[in-house]
């Protein structure tokens, strides 16, 4: 990795831990993201126990894709810092992470409930509920406990197809796990996901029983997603006419 892919990585990946609690996902220092560089064999990620008002690029720690070790610098990682590199071990299409313990998040994962479906916003972003794992054993608690967070997750939702597809999930009476193609992206799924949470308490509050037609739902996932997606723009095509 050359010292500027280094710093840009280390860029990107201060300003989506800097947006954790921007966006009000995290209180206190409750929350980190990583980047990966898979050509380097690294990613780098949020010191354990720093505040964000002090993170700066300099502090984040790079750790090692095959091994977890730390690569330099004599900072801890975040405490979720295997659960991260299982993540990019499983899934060849991710390229940054975040854990949060956004509230309404949280409250479904500790309800130990998947967030149902019930609308386009939801749609647009995730292809199904963003669910929520089995219970982990004493055993997985008691040794590799963050590895361990990361295998019922990656048991949950599958091939790195399926990740790609719903880009979240909620680690039971825990809280939620978001991924996407680099660092930035994954914050944006939290903030997707902590929203969409929001939105699906109060739906159940005034309606136990809401549903949403699948064909609408179909539809404005395909149309942001796939082959046949044309939602946005390029803005590097505009010609500024």
């Amino acid at each position: 990795m050359t010292n500027a892919d280094d710093q840009a990585l280390r860029d990107a990946v201060l300003r989506a831990n800097r947006l954790i609690p921007k966006a009000g996902l995290a209180a206190l220092t409750w929350g980190n993201a990583s980047g990966v560089d898979r050509a380097a064999g690294i990613y780098l990620i949020k010191p354990s126990g720093v505040a964000y008002d002090d993170l700066t690029a300099d502090l984040l720690v790079p750790v090692d894709l095959e091994s977890g070790r730390v690569v330099s610098g004599r900072l801890k990682p975040s405490v979720d810092s295997e659960t991260h590199r299982a993540f990019y071990l499983a899934w060849p299409s991710v390229g940054g992470i975040t854990h949060t313990h956004s509230t309404n998040a949280v409250a479904f994962a500790q309800a130990r409930r998947d967030v149902p479906v019930f609308g386009t916003t939801h749609a647009d972003t995730f292809s199904g509920p963003v669910r929520v794992t089995r219970d982990l054993t004493a055993e997985e608690c008691a040794h590799e406990y963050e590895f361990n967070t990361a295998r019922a997750i990656i048991e949950l939702i599958g091939t790195d197809a399926d990740a790609q597809a719903t880009p979240a999930a909620l680690a039971a009476n825990h809280g939620p796990f978001t991924w996407g193609k680099d660092a930035g992206k994954s914050v944006e799924h939290a903030i997707i996901c902590e929203a969409v949470a929001e939105m699906a308490l109060k739906t159940l509050a005034l309606n136990p029983a809401a549903s949403a037609p699948q064909w609408l739902l179909d539809r404005h996932f395909t149309r942001k997603h796939g082959a046949g997606a044309y939602y946005g723009n390029d803005l590097s095509k505009a010609t500024g006419a």
